[in-house]
């Protein structure tokens, strides 16, 4: 979807106004310790700045150097400090030790202190985490299970089929067609970016389960390169190893109950403020034209990296490029589809479909690789002539199709759809409708059955069906009476 409704964005927190000497303190569960607790105050401030002061306590092992980070986002700006090597980048400050007061001992404290300006209409809000050498502080560890608790049983070995291209079809291992058919499963493309988790609802066991047991045999999973690299923008327990174990997490829960996992990128980096920008933000926090050169090529090299010994996982490249919105001509818009660089319209370098074609490939990665055409995805009619080049020739067309979009019809399929369908495989990564029904991917799933291809509905998530297409109303896998269109039909199909 090129937006989330309305009731998944960020809601807004209510800061905390730090007067006179105000603190900070650390809170932790009665009896638990935390790898470190960190105290923050505000010592002095005045109209247009304040003087802060942060104590830590390590509470491990003697650490050998040390660095504190928090965000302050309330437009200060650190401006000088003391025993500590203060830096800021963005929101994010950064204390680093002296060569003096590095080594703290286990149990032992370090102060340090600052000056910042601020807005004289800022309510110059506290930081709410706080991370020391990439460790969430002030947040109880996880509890051991005591005699009383059932050990937690780890996915069975996953019994998803590994897949490659054959001709114009997907085929496991003995060459038997495998047509993906399923569901996307959004959070891990917005929680993070938002700093409020990973997944939006319950991503364990019994909730695959429940996708499962509407016959699907494929789950789609959004992702936000921001978070996989762990940029600085990301809270530490959302983002980098903690972000890329979840994923790893849940895709092995997917193929234990046979379904083709699809990871794929949703939200990105660069700043685009042209035609249907969906933010003015640099960061990840919505839908991009284009992926970014900045970034892209190395989340898909890490991605390919951390998969690339299991040919069960399929690469989606980049969910709905729209670089026909900023471009001037459909030539232009194509060949930055494909080539990326500098294009027309779009402000920041782009990374075309055959730069990330080549960052995966470049691994030894050989996985399925899905490329989504122009318009959302939803425009497929040059992808053969622009199509990328794939080594491994496991290249897959990828198309969306709404009720709102302008292909949507079986006369556009049948143009459109059908030729590119004839050469390579074609899987439908998102189908859906804003109408709380199931009238229209009635239609498309039946053109597609008509034509042995693929597809996905969006969205495997308890938002209102009314303002976005929403599968479920409840993770036990309670269909709304949009989703009983797709259940009932996977059901069908699949018996």
């Amino acid at each position: 979807m090129r937006h989330p409704p309305r009731s998944v964005l960020l809601a807004a927190a209510g800061a905390v106004a730090l007067v006179g000497s105000m603190t900070i303190p650390a809170v932790t569960a009665q009896g638990a310790t935390p790898a470190c607790s960190v105290e923050y105050s505000v010592t002095g401030q005045w109209d247009t700045g304040f003087q802060g002061a942060v104590t830590f306590t390590n509470n491990t092992a003697a650490l050998s150097s040390w660095n504190l980070s928090f965000d302050l986002a309330d437009g200060q700006k650190v401006t000088q400090g003391w025993n500590a090597k203060w830096s800021q980048s963005g929101t994010t400050v950064t204390a680093a030790n002296e060569s003096w007061n590095g080594t703290p001992a286990a149990g032992a404290s370090v102060s340090a202190g600052f000056l910042a300006s601020r807005p004289a209409s800022g309510s110059n809000a506290a930081p709410t985490s706080f991370t020391l050498n990439g460790t969430l502080c002030n947040v109880d560890p996880e509890p051991s299970p005591t005699p009383t608790d059932p050990p937690t049983k780890p996915p069975a070995a996953g019994t998803a089929p590994a897949l490659h291209v054959s001709g114009n079809r997907l085929v496991d291992a003995s060459g038997a067609t495998r047509r993906l058919l399923g569901v996307n499963r959004s959070g891990g493309e917005f929680m993070c970016v938002q700093g409020r988790g990973i997944w939006d609802g319950p991503v364990d066991d019994a909730a695959i389960e429940a996708i499962a047991d509407w016959k699907a045999n494929a789950v789609r999973i959004p992702l936000n390169e921001e978070c996989w690299l762990g940029l600085s923008d990301i809270k530490s327990e959302y983002g980098g190893a903690n972000y890329i174990n979840a994923v790893k997490d849940l895709v092995a829960r997917v193929e234990a109950h046979g379904m083709t996992p699809i990871v794929e990128l949703h939200w990105t980096y660069g700043q685009y403020t042209g035609d249907s920008a969906g933010c003015s933000d640099v960061h990840a926090t919505c839908q991009k034209p284009m992926p970014d050169a900045q970034y892209t090529p190395s989340f898909w090299t890490s991605v390919a990296n951390t998969f690339k010994g299991d040919r069960a996982v399929a690469f989606d490249l980049f969910n709905e490029p729209y670089p026909d919105r900023a471009t001037s001509t459909t030539t232009q818009a194509w060949q930055c589809w494909r080539d990326g660089g500098t294009c027309p319209g779009i402000g920041y370098q782009v990374a075309g479909m055959q730069d990330l074609v080549d960052a995966v490939r470049a691994t030894g990665a050989g996985n399925v690789v899905l490329a989504g055409g122009l318009a959302y995805s939803n425009d497929l009619s040059q992808w053969l002539t622009y199509k990328p080049s794939d080594p491994a020739g496991n290249l897959v067309a990828a198309y969306h199709g709404y009720n709102f979009n302008s292909c949507a019809s079986e006369s556009c399929w049948n143009s459109t759809l059908a030729p590119v369908a004839a050469q390579v495989p074609l899987v439908a990564g998102e189908i859906g409708e804003n109408t709380c029904s199931h009238g229209f991917i009635d239609r498309v799933m039946k053109w597609f059955d008509d034509h042995s291809l693929s597809y996905l509905g969006w969205t495997w998530n308890t938002w209102d069906c009314s303002s976005g297409p929403s599968l479920i109303s409840d993770y036990d896998g309670t269909p709304t009476s949009y989703g009983i269109g797709l259940r009932d039909h996977l059901r069908a199909v699949n018996p």
